[in-house]
């Protein structure tokens, strides 16, 4: 297949597209390096031994994103290209909607215009806000409570309408939980632009030496140790959940939308989470207990069945891995994407 990567300069779509031309596809980027690096790309094709098709340009741009159609042959397109820090989409949610929503909508028409009509798109777990219950089931309430998970929402619905409005439209809008690791290699990892947003970015940091200690959001949850429980899944189980998707928009006669979550189906916490890297790598993680932050809940993890019954995937990789692979990572590459 030929396949459209948007945002495939940046952590998530960097190791799908390791694992696309692994299996052959015809691959090209489009990424503006706002969340992505050109080092990412450079390190791809030194991992595949293919030369990787990259378009610097911005999906905001109807142009740029038209002339992509108009010069390569694409069968599907995979959609990451997006802001994705929800406190700065607190401070910033008119920038949060024109680049994620409206970019999403330039994408739309150009592929419509190009009878392109197969598509992956990064959803996000914030999409159900405070969940009801857990674990947590694709019916569930939508009911985001941040711009970054609203533009999330708003995406989906839009979605949700063209295909109504157009039936030949096949698209998985896949919720992702809390991605960690990196490429078994070290090659390549999540390199965040200034203060990390996630977790495991802030562990390896500290332990590396580039932060004294971790900042652990509350200790007074009503969970196994009072900190907060999240489903973790390797960046390499979620690229290999694209690949699965992109397998069953292939089949004969598939169209609608489907909403899939991906993660491993089990919670753990934050200290958990901790100990975990600790003994897996043998480096202390010095963390101090502070203040909840606003908007944080006790307990979120994922009811990962559906993906498993749509296109038989699920997560192989544990908290083992994920923790090795992170560091392996970033004791290789202290400050990251350093050109």
């Amino acid at each position: 297949m030929n396949i459209l990567v948007t945002g495939g300069a940046g952590y998530i779509g960097s190791h799908t597209v390791v694992q696309l031309l692994e299996r052959g596809a015809t691959v090209t980027v489009l990424d503006n390096l706002a969340n992505g690096s050109l080092v990412a790309i450079r390190r791809v094709a030194e991992l595949t031994g293919v030369q990787v098709d990259f378009i610097h340009g911005d999906i905001c741009d109807p142009v740029v994103v038209g002339s992509v159609f108009g010069s390569r042959e694409v069968d599907a397109v995979v959609h990451f290209a997006g802001l994705k820090a929800v406190g700065e989409s607190v401070a910033e949610p008119l920038r949060y909607f024109r680049n994620n929503v409206a970019g999403t909508l330039n994408l739309l028409e150009a592929m419509s215009a190009a009878s392109v009509k197969k598509l992956v798109f990064s959803s996000s777990a914030t999409v159900y806000g405070v969940p009801d219950v857990v674990p947590i089931q694709e019916p569930a309430r939508r009911l985001a409570v941040n711009p970054y998970g609203r533009s999330k929402l708003m995406i989906e619905e839009m979605l949700e309408d063209v295909q109504a409005a157009d039936p030949q439209w096949g698209i998985v809008s896949l919720r992702y939980f809390n991605p960690v690791g990196a490429h078994p290699s070290g090659t390549i990892g999540e390199d965040p632009a200034g203060i990390p947003n996630n977790l495991m970015p802030f562990i390896t940091q500290v332990a590396c030496g580039r932060r004294d200690r971790l900042s652990v959001f509350g200790g007074d949850y009503p969970t196994i140790d009072g900190t907060g429980v999240r489903d973790y899944i390797h960046v390499q189980d979620l690229a290999r959940g694209h690949l699965a998707a992109l397998d069953y928009l292939a089949g004969p006669g598939t169209t609608g939308v489907s909403a899939v979550n991906l993660g491993t189906g089990r919670g753990i916490s934050v200290l958990e989470l901790v100990r975990a890297f600790e003994k897996a790598n043998g480096v202390a993680v010095p963390y101090e207990i502070v203040d909840r932050r606003p908007g944080d809940v006790a307990t979120c993890f994922a009811d990962p069945s559906l993906a498993q019954c749509l296109f038989g995937w699920s997560a192989e990789l544990g908290v083992e891995d994920m923790c090795r692979d992170a560091w392996n990572w970033q004791s290789q590459n202290p400050m990251g994407y350093v050109d």
